[in-house]
Formats: C-alpha cells, structure tokens, sequence
C-alpha cells in the first residue's frame, strides 16, 4: 500500500492549501530533507539522508503507509509514517499493532499538517485492521508529546528517556 498514490486536500486550520499523497521513492529527496531540517532545529539526531529516507519510510518492508504533505509547489513539509509492529521491533510494541513516526519542518508548525496527516494515518490504521498505533517519544519532546495527546493518544508505558502512547482504534 506505500506504493498506491492517492492525493487529497486537507482542511484543517492553515493546511487548505496542501495535497497530501503517499510517498514514493521521488519523495526520497524530500522527506530527507524535512529530516534534515529538524536536525539543524536541534528536533532530531538521527540519519537524515536519501538513501536512509528510501529505506526507513518509503521502501520499508513494514510500511504500511507513509503519508507526505506538499505546498502548492511541491515542496514537502512534513510526513508521518505508519508501519505494521512486528515480532522484535525496536519499540517492543505488541505484535500487530501500528507504529507511527510524525515529521514537520520546523518552519511549517503549527499549521494544522500534523492533525491532517493522522486523518490519512488513521484511514490506512482502519484499512489493515490494526487494533491499535503506537507513539514511542522522547521524554524531552514536550512538542511530540502535546501533539500526540491532542490526536487522542494516551500515555500506557514510560522507559528511561521515552514515553509510549497508544491510540486505539474504536471498530
């Protein structure tokens, strides 16, 4: 399903103006750079290349979707990721749940991308009948984690350094 395209405009607050569309390997470019962007903000430690962009969010053999938003010219502003947990993830959430990854550039917050990206999100949740979607964040991201809680997630599990939401899906 990574692979199917659908485009659809979102109209939540400032987001009217965006086409949201699975990612495929021409939104590499893109997503990296959202990734790299987030580094220069201090937001992110982790790889942020192309090839990393290919293998960790579009061509993941776990990817269930991975959802990209656009500005009128292209330009990607953010993406989230939804993968199936499998046994051994590196999250340790239970097998067959979702495993969401939220990703916005800094100068696109609060722009309402994030609350339309869970809507493609939640469709793509519903869709595989997944029971549940996992949200594993920094401790530190006090952003990440406001976020998350006003998208309905609730926290079920604290490690050290992180703090586990689980959004679960009414049938």
């Amino acid at each position: 399903m990574a692979g199917k395209t659908q485009d659809r405009t979102a109209g939540a607050r400032g987001s009217d103006h965006l086409s949201f569309k699975s990612a495929s390997d021409s939104d590499a470019e893109g997503i990296a750079g959202v990734l790299h962007d987030l580094v220069l903000a201090g937001k992110r430690r982790k790889a942020h290349d192309v090839d990393f962009a290919l293998r960790h969010y579009i061509r993941h053999p776990d990817q269930l979707r991975c959802t990209i938003a656009t500005d009128p010219n292209g330009h990607v502003l953010g993406f989230q990721s939804l993968k199936y947990a499998v046994e051994n993830n590196p999250y340790g959430v239970s097998v067959g749940w979702g495993v969401i990854g939220t990703h916005i550039r800094p100068s696109a917050a609060r722009l309402g991308i994030g609350r339309a990206l869970f809507a493609h999100t939640l469709d793509a949740a519903l869709a595989h009948g997944l029971p549940a979607i996992d949200a594993t964040i920094g401790a530190g991201n006090t952003e990440g984690l406001a976020y998350y809680e006003a998208m309905g997630f609730r926290t079920y599990r604290t490690q050290d350094g992180s703090v586990s939401k689980v959004y679960r899906i009414n049938r």
